[in-house]
């Protein structure tokens, strides 16, 4: 399990290293090609919408194919989109790099969380999707650096490293044993699923983080940066948001399997609308980190709590893991690519002011649907 955890964590870490990197860089492409707030929307919400594609592909592999082939198809993509990134000198090309990346992205998620849930016992799922979080949130801190980095050596050399790392990981999951689908589900299960009420929920507590992450990644650094801030202010301001959303995450994963789903989700919708509503307003640029930070923690809460509640309802339904994270990413890839698109447009045409608090109220009301929703047992407690 120890091994399974460690490569599950180093695919997630290398994936959302790397798309973590554009951060610090958006103002350079701005700079560089002319890029608008729209534009840069539409850079960031490439990667997120090659997820979306791949959704249901990634959930057909791994049903069928297996784990292990889904994710070294991810890893193979993943290789090859980071080099040509690192290497684009256009819109377009760095456009098209950032959406089969994100295609590589749904192959490596679904497969590795597949993996991972198929072998947790079910009393520390959630512990162990927290630590999978955890690793990948560290990849997240990372990411950021490697931006930075890039800005300075170019993105060729760095994001050829992320290249070479990928293709190590490859040898190593191809090395690791994993079980064979004996029993294909038909495609028709995944959308069955969606009949199931704690699924549905958990698809849009997936979706809405998705929405609030994606907003952030464009609005803040290019805000940081008209306050006068560089790409490695910038950096450093999600490396350290990250650092702290990791050392949470797998305490989190633990609340969830102790004490349940709901009550993790409900704090983090409230603490999202409290920063959402902060965002637009500081006017210095330490004070916007301070908020960006707290908005990163207040995000990043919901992930492991609704992957948990998904992954529940899967099991009790007899749904293939593959296609309880197909479900998954299908849910966060709009949500990333809409905050990242539609909040950069929406910010370009009025204020940021306006996409963050449109998201503030969307907590607002999840909070109050869920409020019918009671735990009936923490999972923990109900196997002992």
């Amino acid at each position: 399990m120890r091994r399974l955890l460690l490569l599950v964590g180093a695919i997630v870490f290398v994936d959302t290293m790397f798309f973590a990197a554009l951060a610090p860089l958006l103002p350079h492409y701005t700079h560089t090609l002319g890029l608008s707030k729209a534009g840069a929307g539409v850079l960031a919400a490439m990667y997120p919408a090659g997820a979306l594609v791949a959704g249901i592909p990634s959930g057909i592999a791994a049903a069928r194919l297996g784990v292990k082939p889904t994710v070294l198809i991810g890893l193979t993509l993943l290789a090859a989109t980071t080099v040509a990134f690192g290497l684009s000198s256009s819109a377009w090309a760095l456009d098209t790099a950032r959406f089969v990346q994100g295609v590589s992205s749904g192959f490596s998620w679904t497969g590795g969380l597949a993996w991972l849930v198929a072998a947790a016992p079910p009393g520390r799922r959630g512990q162990l999707i927290g630590a999978a979080f955890g690793v990948a949130i560290a990849g997240s801190m990372f990411g950021p650096v490697l931006g930075g980095v890039a800005s300075y050596t170019g993105t060729g050399p760095a994001f050829g490293t992320v290249g070479a790392l990928a293709l190590v990981l490859a040898a190593a999951a191809w090395a690791t044993p994993s079980a064979a689908p004996t029993d294909p589900q038909p495609l028709r299960m995944l959308f069955r699923a969606l009949t199931r009420p704690k699924i549905r929920v958990g698809v849009w507590l997936t979706l809405l983080p998705g929405l609030l992450f994606g907003t952030l990644t464009v609005l803040a650094p290019l805000r940081l940066s008209q306050l006068g801030w560089g790409a490695a202010a910038v950096a450093a301001t999600y490396a350290v948001s990250s650092g702290v959303e990791a050392a949470w995450a797998p305490v989190l994963g633990h609340i969830a399997d102790r004490y349940g789903r709901f009550l993790p989700v409900r704090a983090a919708l409230v603490g999202s609308a409290i920063v959402a509503v902060l965002l637009p307003w500081p006017r210095n640029a330490w004070l916007l980190a301070l908020v960006v930070v707290c908005g990163g923690v207040a995000f990043g809460s919901f992930w492991t709590p609704a992957l948990s509640m998904v992954t529940d309802e899967a099991e009790r339904f007899g749904l293939d893991y593959g296609y309880a994270f197909a479900l998954v990413n299908i849910a966060w890839a709009p949500g990333q690519a809409g905050g990242s698109a539609i909040g950069g447009a929406l910010a370009s045409a009025t204020s940021d002011a306006v996409p963050y608090l449109g998201l503030a109220g969307l907590c607002v009301l999840t909070l109050i649907a869920l409020a019918r929703y009671r735990e009936t047992a923490a999972p923990l407690v109900a196997e002992r």
